[in-house]
């Protein structure tokens, strides 16, 4: 037995190599390469043929276990739906998804085909419009899934109250008090989507920040990262692309609106997930916050010392946008 334990290897590209070969009909030799190591890792992998691939390899984060299940079959319904995504490519079983031993244990695989076109742009009014267009048809076509057995809700707990304690967590061990300010900011945000009436519930893509899709020659947007989908707050949704325009010193407004106006052009958004989708800023925020909290052990707490340095942020929003919103 090593004497020092591992909380998260970094796989080899030649491993995921082999791995992938043994669990898919590929044409071989397969070249392989990581792309990024992150809240999961991503593989490049090129056939002998010229086709290429993208292996993730899930890591074991603070909500637990990845939902491959559910997250692989409800892209395959997606895709029969012929909604613009990247579906998972069966294994040699004619399942969606593998399973390999890491030294931490076991983890999950996915194997999806690589997706022509370019990276969103930020600012782009065109980009966001067409990531709308593709977001309502992932909600239109959620509305006929039945996900059998899925792990996870979209909800309050898991979007706020348990990534909230993780946060907290973090700031104890490194001696950072904000006096209760995260408490409070959190309770008032929570009470206030509680009290919201009416507010839509769907299968969520759960991480449509904008860059979770690439841009086709024709203009459409083809998402993939669905790795935090899950049923829950519409939104939720809505919330994850606005938040992504406008937090740590972003100002593309316009992006905002045209993304609105893309999803408003398959499928209406109520007057209440609208405005609801201003609360659920706050609460995207302090969903990233506890991610990166509970990864401190594997990065070391200075890289997410970050986390500690949003009230600016988080008051400013409150104050602007939930009082009297400017957009």
């Amino acid at each position: 037995m090593p004497e020092f334990e591992p909380l998260y290897t970094t796989t080899s590209a030649e491993s995921i190599g082999r791995f992938v070969a043994r669990h898919y009909v590929l044409s071989e030799p397969l070249a392989c390469r990581m792309v990024n190591r992150g809240f999961n890792d991503v593989y490049l992998v090129t056939t002998a043929s010229g086709d290429r691939y993208v292996f993730r390899l899930s890591h074991h984060r603070a909500r637990g276990a990845a939902d491959v299940r559910t997250e692989t079959d409800f892209l395959a319904h997606l895709a029969r739906c012929g909604v613009p995504v990247a579906a998972a490519v069966p294994a040699r079983d004619g399942n969606l998804f593998v399973r390999g031993e890491a030294a931490e244990g076991r983890r999950e695989g996915v194997l999806f085909p690589a997706i022509d076109g370019r990276m969103p742009d930020v600012a782009s009014q065109s980009d966001a419009h067409a990531n709308g267009v593709t977001l309502a048809r992932v909600h239109d076509a959620a509305m006929s899934y039945q996900p059998e057995a899925p792990l996870y809700r979209l909800d309050l707990d898991h979007l706020l109250h348990r990534p909230l304690a993780r946060v907290e967590n973090l700031c104890r061990t490194i001696g950072s008090d904000d006096g209760g300010f995260l408490q409070e900011v959190c309770a008032r945000t929570a009470a206030g989507i509680e009290a919201m009436q009416g507010l839509a519930w769907t299968h969520c893509h759960g991480d449509c920040h904008g860059f979770n899709a690439r841009i086709g020659a024709a203009g459409e947007a083809v998402f993939f990262d669905f790795d935090d989908s899950g049923r829950g707050y519409l939104a939720y949704d809505l919330a994850v692309f606005l938040w992504a325009k406008l937090s740590f010193g972003r100002r593309f407004h316009a992006a905002w609106h045209a993304f609105v106006d893309g999803y408003r052009s398959v499928r209406p958004i109520s007057a209440a997930d609208f405005e609801a989708a201003h609360a659920f800023v706050i609460v995207r925020h302090i969903w990233l916050m506890g991610e990166q909290a509970s990864r401190s052990r594997e990065w070391g707490s200075e890289p997410v010392r970050w986390i500690t340095q949003q009230r600016e942020f988080l008051e400013g929003w409150e104050a602007q946008q939930l009082g009297a919103r400017l957009i």
